[in-house]
């Protein structure tokens, strides 16, 4: 029997009042060398994943527009972030990390103002459940209060001088430049921050694109941004981004280069860049991570971890598990208990308490899975589960589908949603070679209770790899870890400190240790007169 998928989704009169939205959100302005810009040219409408019941039947729901702006606003903005540097020489970049952390930390009480607006674009924008919504928002401000603290740590590190060798010297970080800025749907406002909030507090100035699926949810944000910081420092670009980005980076003003995306993208904007070797990139690209279920593992942990790795915002992460290796004496059991496990998650609309599947954002991703798991059936593979694949507009029932070969799309293409390949396996070394052939290098989820086999996998993986998770599913956090990879799924790296370290580089001034200079650097501390040779402590 097929579900009816259909009924999970509402007709408009019957959505609870307290998620909808009160008006639709028509943004017809952008910041940019700090004025709000009004904007009376072409628009981009849009739909929410989440559809209403009609009497033409599902539609998806209009909830705003935002503008499509062109080459000349982009250049405009791009001009404004370069003057906001002025070589270095800005109000911003020049200013004491204490005076930067205070305009953070003044935006942060802003943004946390709109929490409700911010939340509730999140979940129509994006599908995401409320519930997550809610945490997606409250961990972005503790990412940026634990971002504070961090640079605290780093700049009082640096509030000394060193002595060596007869040369005395302070060394501390400073910005890089220009920083353009696009993060990805599937976390719009906390994978955005994490880059932007520590490019930021750095000293740079920014180039803020926001992503296609999402943009909606940063529009409330945008006068915070414009009364925290120095005019210039913050700038919103919007429109396609083939359209405008090419010009940016061939304008060859452009420092650094953040990006969380496909690697695809990433080679196509740094090939424009002219002077290359001074572009710094930090991007978190393509992933593909596995699982290998050795047959030492517990199932019933193996099985509850892959349903969350797999499945979490309907695989929509670059961390979730997008192929799962079984030992193959395991596979048919492994099978049915996954199976019964997706069974009992609850599918439907993000505002429903407990909702674990919803609808997917990007119009053509139920025609790509679907087309992904015909594929795989062409090569003897099949669907696994109940009611696997199956299709109500903007809403997709998780695939589990076995077995897969190197022969299909789900072998080695990031499905990037709620379909589960499972590849049976009979030598450690199949899983072990999948991870060294492949594209991707992001992480590997192992799982077994044998001591002597977990040991044999981790020397060769975590040189594929950028982190090896041992019986639990792959993920980003705790934001202290380094968060990387290898291959074609990063640049650079990020964690709370990291980050602060990516977007800035150490400079130092130093002199011969001499009683004329012993003077000098002394008067020029004692009258604070640098803001950057200075031993003040920032408690």
């Amino acid at each position: 029997m097929s579900l009816n998928l259909e009924g999970i989704f509402y007709e408009e009169n019957n959505i609870p009042a307290e998620f909808t939205l009160d008006e639709q959100v028509d943004q017809r302005e952008f910041l940019s060398n700090g004025e709000m810009i009004s904007w009376t040219g072409q628009v981009n409408e849009v739909f929410s994943p989440i559809c209403v019941k009609t009497k033409d039947g599902l539609k998806r729901k209009r909830i705003g527009s935002f503008p499509v702006c062109t080459e000349k606003e982009s250049m405009e903005a791009l001009e404004a972030a370069v003057k906001a540097y002025d070589n270095g020489r800005g109000e911003w970049p020049t200013m004491s990390v204490a005076d930067r952390i205070t305009c953070v930390e003044n935006f942060t009480q802003k943004m946390i103002a709109k929490k409700d607006i911010v939340v509730k674009l999140i979940m129509w924008e994006i599908g995401k459940s409320y519930a997550d919504s809610v945490k997606e928002f409250d961990r972005t401000v503790e990412y940026i209060y634990a971002t504070i603290d961090a640079l605290k740590d780093i700049d009082r590190d640096s509030s000394r001088f060193q002595i060596e060798q007869g040369i005395v010297a302070q060394i501390r970080r400073s910005p890089l430049g220009v920083v353009l800025c696009m993060g990805p749907f599937n976390y719009p406002l906390n994978e955005t921050f994490t880059t932007l909030i520590p490019a930021l507090i750095m000293g740079n100035t920014m180039l803020f694109k926001p992503p296609k699926h999402g943009t909606l949810l940063h529009y409330p944000l945008l006068e915070a941004f414009r009364t925290s910081f120095p005019k210039g420092v913050v700038n919103t670009i919007y429109g396609r981004g083939n359209k405008i980005v090419p010009s940016l980076m061939q304008s060859g003003k452009i420092n650094v280069l953040t990006l969380i995306g496909s690697s695809r993208v990433a080679d196509e904007l740094k090939k424009l860049h002219p002077k290359v070797n001074r572009l710094r990139a930090i991007l978190g690209l393509d992933a593909k991570n596995a699982a290998i279920i050795t047959k030492d593992a517990d199932l019933n942990l193996a099985v509850s971890e892959t349903v969350l790795g797999s499945l979490s915002f309907n695989g929509q992460r670059c961390t979730a598990l997008k192929i799962i290796y079984v030992h193959r004496s395991l596979a048919q059991e492994f099978l049915k208990r996954l199976s019964a496990e997706v069974a009992k998650l609850k599918y439907g609309m993000p505002w429903e308490k407990g909702v674990s599947l919803t609808p997917l954002p990007e119009v053509n991703k139920p025609a790509y899975l679907t087309e992904c798991i015909e594929d795989a059936k062409a090569y003897g593979a099949k669907v696994i589960n109940e009611h696997g694949g199956q299709v109500a507009e903007s809403f997709f029932y998780p695939a589990i589908v076995y077995p897969v070969n190197s022969q299909m799309k789900l072998y080695r293409e990031e499905q990037f949603g709620p379909v589960i390949p499972v590849v049976p396996f009979d030598d450690l070394e199949e899983p072990i070679e999948y991870l060294i052939g492949s594209s991707h290098g992001q992480q590997v989820s192992i799982f077994s209770n044998n001591a002597a086999v977990v040991s044999s996998l981790i020397d060769p993986l975590v040189n594929q790899v950028s982190r090896v998770n041992i019986n639990c599913q792959c993920q980003r956090g705790p934001d202290t870890f380094p968060f990387t990879g290898r291959k074609d799924s990063a640049e650079g790296t990020l964690s709370v400190v990291d980050a602060l370290r990516s977007f800035s580089i150490r400079s130092l001034v130093a002199t011969k240790f001499t009683e004329e200079n012993k003077k000098l650097l002394n008067d020029i501390v004692s009258e604070n007169e640098s803001n950057f040779l200075s031993t003040k402590y920032i408690f």
